[in-house]
Order: C-alpha cells, then structure tokens, then sequence
C-alpha cells in the first residue's frame, strides 16, 4: 500500500514511457470490440488455449511443474490427480473459470482474494488464510547461497495492510488520481510487497491483475494468457521488481519500472491478439491455425517440443502433421534429423 499511498498524498507526473503505452493501449481497447465479434469457433479456441497456458505458466514460474502429457486431463478433465502439482494446477484453472465466469460480479476484497488464495492452493492446509509467520523472499544460488530479496511486511501487519491496500483502490478508482491502469499496476507491486501469504502469493497476484484489468475493460486475458507472457518475460519481471520494491517500506521506492513492464504485458496481449483473430481465414482447423501462429511467432530456430511448450493441449501428431505440410508448402525447412532436430521458417507469412 506504500506506493498507493504515494500516488493518494502526490499525484505523480507521467514519464513519457507510460504515457505511451497508455495511448496504445487507449486504442487497443478501443479496437477490442471489433475483434471479439469475428470468427466465435477462432475465438473460443483461443480462450480454451489461453486456458490452459494461463494455469501452466503461473505454476511453472512458481516452480509447479506438471506432465506434458497430462495438461489437457488436468485443465479440461475431471479424472482422479496423481500428485499435489496437478493439484495446484487445476485450483489455477478453478480460480480463472471464477473470474472469466464472474468477473464482472467479483469485488476487488479481502473475501474475493482469500478465495482466489484457497482455490489455487487446492484448498488444503493454510489455502485462503493469512501467513502466520513472517517469510521473507528468498534467492537461492546453484551454489547453495542464498539472500534476502525483500523483506515483507510483517504476519501481524498483513490483515491491516491488505484492508488498506483495498481501501486506497477503491479510492483511486472514484478520486481518479491518475488513470487507472496505472493503479492497476501499483495495487499489483504493493500486493506482492505485502506478500500476505506464506505461498502463491506471485500466482494470486496473477489472478487479481486479470480480475482487475477485466472491471477496467481490458479483456484481451481472456484470449491471450498474461501469464504465459509474464513467464516468457520472467527476467524482466523479477528485475523490475525487484528494483521497484528496493526503499519501498520508507516510501521512498520508484515504482515506474514494475509499472511500465504491466503495461508492455498488457500491449504484448494486444498486439498479439489482434495478429491470431485478424488473419486471413483458412480452411484449415482451429488447431492447425494455432500450431502456424505459434510457428510464426519464433524468430529463430525452434524444435518440435519448443512447440509442443507453445501448443499445450495439441498432439504431438498434430504438430508433426502440420510442420510436414508446412515443409511441403516451403515455409519451414527442417535443419537436422530426429525428434530433437531443429526447424527454421523460411521467412514466408503463414496464413
């Protein structure tokens, strides 16, 4: 809540850099309208498929790694689990069904945010409570150092601090102090600062971004997974906040580094949405069309399980299936042999 305080006792001036990717995004909103009516079948594989990524990517960032194999048993399917993991996976998929479903009804509160906490920790031990203890973030090195990254705040300050948290966004809201998005993004940094929980704090934060960029009207999350951008920028995020967090207890913190690397995620969202629904319609099927735009989007060599890791819930057949049409139209050329070769685009648009 420190950098909300902040923004609530000065309003900031905008650096040039977020006055940007606020114009761009101002207008990719504007646009979002036209695109969510094209194409229902195209868009409702991509939610099926930011799904999936989205309950992938925000565990694996935590470290909660599943089978391949198993994915779409785990986010679509009802059979038995076989360990704490898939566990933990599925709970991610249970809390983002709460927030496409109910989003609109769901209240940024302590009760929402302690149930989005039980939900992605599969409902066992302290899931939806409080941390009881105080837990520093930790880095740990190969060599078995380690060092404190941040201290949060303490276990006997966590209730208040939340309950302020929440009051000074619903303040920014009415008060208007700066635009929202930008109190998006500061709610988000003084979350993981608090960090409330003893565990998942990273994957509720997740959550509550989307949550609160739908009540904002943004719902490019719907269709493209936040998270799975996050993890392909994961360097990023730790160094931003890392150095946003640095003074943050004595409110003497810069926040614009977290803030402007939301909103490149946000913009990354966008642009990408906008190139998979505003291709040219093909024949071919939904899968097919998604395994091209993932083959479209590597800008070097990549491999059969590079893609496999961008299609999750598509067969491995499938992805062969669709590089061997793609070689025998010349749009890709295979550059080794076996399961593990590399494969290259030939700088040819696929559509």
């Amino acid at each position: 809540m420190m950098t909300l305080r902040q923004f609530a006792s000065k309003p900031e001036t905008l650096p040039i850099a977020a006055s940007w990717y606020l114009a761009d995004l101002g207008e990719a909103r504007g646009r979002q309208e036209l695109f969510t009516k094209q194409s229902p079948q195209r868009l409702k594989v991509l939610r099926d498929h930011a799904l999936i990524e989205s309950a992938v990517s925000s565990n694996r960032i935590e470290g909660v790694v599943v089978d391949q194999a198993r994915i779409g048993t785990i986010v679509f399917g009802k059979s038995r689990l076989r360990d704490r993991n898939e566990e933990e996976v599925r709970g991610y998929r249970n809390a983002l069904k709460l927030i496409h479903e109910q989003g609109a009804r769901l209240s940024v509160s302590e009760e929402t945010i302690l149930e989005l906490h039980r939900l992605t920790r599969g409902g066992i031990g302290d899931a939806g409570q409080y941390k009881k203890i105080n837990s520093d973030i930790i880095e740990k090195y190969p060599d078995g150092r380690q060092r404190v990254r941040f201290k949060t705040v303490e276990a006997a300050r966590t209730a208040e601090s939340m309950r302020e948290l929440i009051e000074l966004w619903n303040r920014s809201l009415d008060e208007r102090w700066v635009h929202p998005l930008i109190c998006l993004a500061v709610f988000n940094l003084d979350f993981l600062c608090i960090h409330p929980f003893r565990d998942g704090n990273g994957r509720v934060s997740r959550l509550l971004l989307l949550l609160q960029c739908y009540h904002l009207g943004y719902e490019v999350g719907r269709y493209i997974s936040l998270e799975r951008l996050i993890e392909q920028n994961k360097e990023r995020y730790y160094e931003t906040l890392e150095q946003s967090s640095l003074h943050w207890h004595e409110g003497k913190h810069d926040p614009w580094p977290y803030i402007n690397y939301v909103q490149f995620i946000l913009k990354t969202a966008y642009r990408e949405f906008e190139e998979r629904v505003g291709q040219v319609k093909s024949p071919r099927g939904a899968k097919t069309e998604l395994v091209e735009a993932a083959v479209q989007s590597f800008l070097k060599e990549f491999t059969l399980s590079d893609l496999e890791r961008a299609c999750p819930g598509v067969s491995r057949d499938m992805i062969r299936r669709v590089l061997r049409d793609l070689q025998k139209e010349k749009k890709v050329e295979c550059l080794g042999r076996g399961p593990g070769a590399s494969w290259r685009r030939k700088g040819i648009t696929l559509k």
